[in-house]
């Protein structure tokens, strides 16, 4: 048997930023649905269920923040892997999706390539993690939002919980410092890169002995094995 093929709604009010992406996907071999509104998505997922939505935040008359808290509240679609779409200089929105148990955001204005390998990338994680990952004595639950190290409870920041939990969703993949700037604190982040040397650092501290799972790859980045 083939693989099933995986389904994406697009939430975005703008036709042809919608259109555009939905042919691209569906030309990569999504089968997808496009809706302007949070009706219209109601709607859809009163019949069906998709494998992940891409959900536009600035929509008319619901907002994407709003709908991404009562998707995560309702049990039919609480587990739905979701992307964010977001304006570039919209952190704050960014930092409200991700609190709210958004999967990974995009910034507006994006490639479809981009958004089709953020995809793929979300769809692979969702499939292999479910809420927790595990690597050795360190375990993160993501919609509790809660990490135990040799079965302790440690207490994280905000960044410091999204750096581990991009860490260990790569699996052993190096990751470079660029990568981790990108991912965790945004596009348009202009700080400089030893941000990322100093929350490893505390995140190390805070793990204890488990904190030698994470490794620096000199003059490259880190990577948890």
């Amino acid at each position: 048997m083939g693989k099933k093929t995986q389904s994406v709604f697009m939430v975005e009010d703008d036709d042809n930023i919608r259109e555009m992406t939905l042919y691209a996907l569906n030309s990569s071999g999504f089968k997808c649905e496009g809706f302007a509104d949070a009706d219209s998505l109601r709607a859809a997922l009163e019949i069906q269920t998709p494998s992940l939505i891409l959900l536009d935040i600035m929509l008319p008359k619901e907002d994407g923040i709003s709908i991404l808290k009562r998707l995560r509240q309702a049990e039919k679609t609480k587990a739905i892997p979701i992307i964010m779409l977001t304006a570039k200089t919209s952190e704050m929105d960014r930092i409200k999706g991700l609190d709210l148990g958004a999967d990974d955001y995009i910034s507006k204005p994006f490639s479809v390539l981009e958004a089709i390998a953020r995809i793929k990338a979300v769809l692979r994680r969702c499939e292999s993690e479910g809420d927790e990952i595990k690597i050795g004595e360190i375990s993160l639950h993501k919609d509790r939002r809660v990490v135990f190290a040799r079965e302790k409870e440690i207490a994280l920041t905000f960044k410091e919980f999204e750096l581990l939990k991009y860490m260990m969703s790569a699996n052993g993949v190096v990751l470079t410092r660029d990568m981790l700037l990108e991912r965790v604190w945004g596009f348009d982040y202009l700080g400089e890169s030893r941000t990322v040397d100093m929350h490893i650092k505390s995140l190390r501290q805070k793990l204890g002995e488990a904190g030698a799972r994470i490794a620096t790859v000199r003059n490259v980045g880190y990577k948890i094995e």
